[in-house]
């Protein structure tokens, strides 16, 4: 987000330590860059969703869409997206206990619990995958799109 903070430190923040501009038309002129980022970010679904629960089917493009609805709509977008990879991250370690778990059993191993065994295997793969990285790089990359 580091572009829409520097805009409206440029168009906004700026001139209103200035005094050249009083603080609602800095409010004004700062929700703009915001408003842009926030919209591309939004699953239509997300927006369409808002619009539905506030009855407003009078809204036709993009500049109409209060605040209101924008920021619960982009948040649950995020969340949608964060659960998203969560669940990526997920599998693979799910696929680990099975298999542990499975060698266990058929060792007779039925007391010792799975969760001892398979969790170096998860960090082993997390660290040998580079997994912070991963997620952080997909993470940036869907801000670009």
């Amino acid at each position: 987000m580091m572009p829409v903070f520097e805009k409206v430190n440029e168009v906004a923040f700026q001139p209103y330590m200035e005094e050249q501009i009083d603080a609602l038309q800095a409010i004004e002129k700062a929700s703009g860059p915001f408003r842009t980022f926030m919209m591309k970010q939004t699953r239509e679904e997300d927006l369409e969703l808002f619009m539905r629960i506030a009855d407003r089917d009078d809204i036709t493009s993009p500049d109409e869409v209060p605040f209101t609805m924008l920021v619960p709509a982009y948040m649950t977008s995020e969340l949608k997206t964060a659960f998203q990879i969560g669940f990526l991250i997920f599998l693979p370690f799910l696929v680990i206990d099975l298999v542990v778990a499975s060698v266990l059993m058929s060792m007779g191993m039925m007391m010792l619990s799975p969760m001892i065994i398979s969790l170096p295997f998860k960090i082993m793969l997390f660290v040998l995958a580079d997994g912070w990285a991963l997620v952080l790089e997909m993470l940036a990359a869907s801000f670009y799109v």
